[in-house]
């Protein structure tokens, strides 16, 4: 074992801070191995699996969320069109189509190279980074998949904001 193995076999692993946190929130979730975990958060249009994979090899997280719904093979253009539109707007993470499975997924990732250890603030910014796109985007998503709105119908639904109070 060289000194450089030591020393990132002593960096703590970012899945137990992301389990601690978890814990604090009373959120569900599930640590199917040492460096893999899934935290259910409830959002206002869905639950959202969040699910997070420590490659110590990278060393990186991994974070990914995929949506509920299947994109139709006749919709996939139309949400590839969307994903662009949405990604420009984006500062952390992305969102993708996982073509295999046909899901809309977010995802994001955090280098912990040279034995940075990731904070609790770090990884509750990530999550909760993820939560909102999530939030923001996730009704878009469906205008295209199951609305068969255009990405700009789509988009300008969900950004529209209010002034003020009723």
């Amino acid at each position: 074992m060289t000194l450089i193995d030591m020393d990132m076999s002593l960096t703590a692993n970012p899945v137990d801070v992301a389990e601690q946190i978890a814990s604090s929130h009373d959120w569900s979730f599930d640590r199917s191995g040492d460096d893999e975990i899934t935290i259910s958060v409830s959002g206002s249009w869905s639950d959202y699996n969040l699910s997070l994979s420590w490659m110590e090899e990278l060393e990186a997280l991994h974070l990914a969320c995929a949506f509920e719904f299947k994109v139709s093979e006749r919709r996939k253009t139309e949400v590839m069109r969307l994903l662009a539109l949405v990604n420009e707007q984006l500062w952390l993470g992305h969102f993708d189509l996982w073509q295999a499975e046909g899901l809309v997924m977010y995802r994001n990732g955090m280098l912990l190279t040279e034995g940075v250890e990731a904070g609790s603030g770090q990884l509750e910014a990530m999550l909760g980074a993820a939560v909102d796109a999530c939030e923001r985007y996730y009704q878009a998503f469906q205008f295209v998949i199951w609305a068969g709105k255009t990405p700009e119908e789509a988009l300008a639904a969900v950004l529209f904001e209010t002034v003020g109070e009723a």
